[in-house]
């Protein structure tokens, strides 16, 4: 039975989910579930690493137990939070088959409901995926959930000159979604090299590689930023990066989804945010060659001004048309530019 007290493969049909961008939140934006402090989630790891959505449906359950399973899960949704009763659907939909078929016991995804609505778990993270760029990307804890603003990104690869045949780098590719995404544009000798520092990142992002079979097309490596790229270097007609660009101190300010949950690895951008983007910028007038395109996502206006004002002063002679470019809130997200 689900209370506050328990301790805790077919796609999903296509849907809109809205994850919120890490950034400290104000008073006037705070959630109304947001409790006053931190505090350690109590709900135990699932006995099956496998993401939810790529389970197969082999636990049968009387409709009678799945109904009140959906009206035990509806009861714990606070007024305060009404779209938790739109997760609860997709959750369903994604959990079970219309022949009453789940993909975990019945008690699993009593465990997985509770820690979405108690823990503040990411609804990601419950389900194992989120629908990014016209993928479903496959997603689990220690790997940081693709932002919709990101998606510009592909537009922007789209709009290079050429781009389909060139090699192509995503820094820090977490899931995998951007290499993934990038390669299904790319022609026959286009290539994506992506690498990750993490170790569970590395993992997700070739599960999502040979999800969508693009093995012969995308090589995820491990390592920092362009560590795992020395025989590539001066050769890559592209460059893309979503690095950590949250400054520490705002860390603590974030949504209980972001903050408590997400790796900080990958949102701990340092003091100021900059810590990995001026490394990036370091390395790219090697990465790239003559006429590359970068691209990589910011914090918002300030960081963004500062970077394209960053590159344009210390390296005018290696790179053109820098500038920054607006998510779809009207705000400063990404630095573009051209190498020479």
């Amino acid at each position: 039975m689900l209370s506050l007290s328990a301790r805790p493969i077919l796609l999903p049909k296509p849907r809109l989910r809205r994850l919120l961008l890490p950034r400290p939140l104000s008073a006037a934006t705070a959630s109304a579930l947001t409790p006053p402090t931190p505090r350690t989630p109590t709900t135990a790891a699932p006995a099956d690493p496998t993401p939810l959505f790529l389970r197969p449906p082999t636990h049968p359950v009387p409709p009678a137990a799945l109904e009140a399973f959906r009206r035990r899960a509806a009861a714990l949704v606070p007024p305060s939070a009404p779209h938790l009763h739109r997760h609860l659907r997709w959750f369903l939909a994604d959990a079970s088959t219309p022949d009453h078929l789940l993909r975990a016991p019945l008690d699993e995804l009593e465990a997985l409901w509770l820690a979405h609505v108690r823990d503040r778990r990411p609804f990601q993270y419950v389900v194992g995926n989120e629908h990014w760029g016209g993928l479903v990307v496959a997603v689990r804890d220690g790997v940081l959930i693709p932002r919709p603003e990101t998606e510009a990104v592909l537009d922007m690869v789209r709009a290079v000159q050429g781009f389909e045949g060139g090699w192509w780098a995503d820094l820090g590719t977490g899931s995998g979604a951007i290499a993934v995404a990038v390669a299904r544009m790319l022609g026959p000798h286009g290539r994506v090299f992506a690498t990750d520092v993490s170790e569970v990142a590395v993992q997700v992002a070739r599960l999502n590689v040979q999800r969508y079979g693009l093995q012969d097309k995308v090589e995820i490596r491990h390592g920092s930023w362009f560590e795992p790229l020395e025989e590539v270097k001066g050769k890559l007609m592209g460059v893309i990066s979503n690095p950590p660009y949250i400054p520490t101190g705002d860390l603590p300010g974030l949504q209980p989804e972001v903050g408590w949950h997400e790796p900080k690895l990958a949102l701990d951008g340092g003091k100021d945010g900059l810590d990995h983007l001026l490394h990036i910028c370091e390395g790219l007038s090697s990465a790239l060659k003559p006429g590359g395109f970068f691209v990589f996502e910011t914090n918002g206006n300030k960081q963004s001004e500062f970077l394209v004002d960053f590159i344009s002063t210390k390296w005018s002679s290696s790179f053109r048309n820098v500038e920054a470019v607006l998510d779809f809130a009207d705000i400063k997200r990404f630095v573009r530019g051209y190498r020479r």
